[in-house]
């Protein structure tokens, strides 16, 4: 498995190999028996400074992951409040040049943690795949998940990120077939991204029962760290996936925090930072 030999002080194999940022979050985490915490939020919500600001509460928290979305007007994997987080950050002024520097900023201050984008193909493709890679890799990130870019026709991507030394992120959802485990595995280097629910993102009371059996075909086909993630909202819910999956994502909880303090922002910071810390507390073994 890929998480054996793992010297966490260190962060390398030990067979002296070096690591990615992302292989040791994930075995950091395994070696004190717990699950990999992923923490969404799209860059630039609200504005670019409190953005920082929540990403800073985040990473001060304990989470392991960052996955920042790249804010899009069509963002169509997600649910109403993680669009109108998007929004928010347009008609703030994001850009692509802008959620660039917003990781480079984020990577200075925190040059462990590990960092990966929530986007999409139409935000990558435009201005070229390389160029977009090539200025992800500068900025310090760690990965790209592109949520509607299947790996039969992410060459031309994994290429690029192969050159750049960026980690890929598959989907994989609950009506994949079986058929297409090898092949999402096969294109997959960072980490696999099991989408609990079918649908959108979005908080929910109950969280998915089939999760145990999903994992185990999933890791049937690689020993790559597997994620869960959609309708994940409270420490219950990380407790119970903890117990089988390798991390667990949280965002639209995490997006609320900020919806919820749109008039009163200076609070975002510290009231992200205790959500976080409640969250965090359910990844334990």
């Amino acid at each position: 498995m890929a998480q054996i030999g793992f010297a966490p002080e260190r962060g390398i194999w030990r067979d002296g190999r070096s690591m990615d940022r992302i292989a040791q979050a994930f075995a950091r985490a395994r070696a004190e028996n717990r699950a990999a915490f992923v923490a969404y939020l799209c860059a630039g919500d609200p504005d670019f400074d409190t953005s920082v600001e929540a990403c800073r509460a985040l990473l001060r928290s304990g989470v392991d992951v960052l996955e920042l979305g790249v804010p899009f007007s069509d963002p169509l994997a997600d649910g109403l409040t993680n669009q109108l987080a998007a929004q928010r950050a347009l008609e703030s002024g994001m850009t692509a040049g802008r959620v660039f520097e917003l990781v480079a900023v984020l990577r200075k201050e925190f040059p462990e943690v590990s960092i990966v984008f929530y986007t999409y193909y139409n935000l990558v493709f435009p201005n070229g795949v390389d160029a977009y890679v090539a200025r992800a890799k500068e900025a310090g990130l760690d990965g790209l998940l592109t949520l509607d870019l299947p790996p039969e026709e992410a060459s031309d991507l994994r290429t690029a990120c192969d050159a750049q030394g960026l980690k890929t992120v598959f989907i994989v959802a609950p009506t994949t077939p079986e058929s297409r485990l090898a092949k999402i595995a096969e294109a997959t280097t960072g980490f696999i991204y099991y989408v609990s629910r079918e649908g959108v993102t979005g908080e929910r009371d109950t969280v998915a029962s089939n999760v145990p059996e999903a994992l185990a075909a999933i890791k049937a086909h690689t020993a790559l760290p597997v994620v869960v993630g959609f309708g994940i909202s409270r420490r219950e819910h990380v407790k119970a996936m903890a117990l089988h999956a390798d991390g667990v994502v949280v965002g639209s909880a995490l997006v609320n925090v900020i919806r919820e303090r749109l008039g009163q922002r200076e609070e975002i910071g510290p009231a992200m930072a205790a959500k976080a810390a409640d969250l965090v507390a359910g990844t334990g073994r």
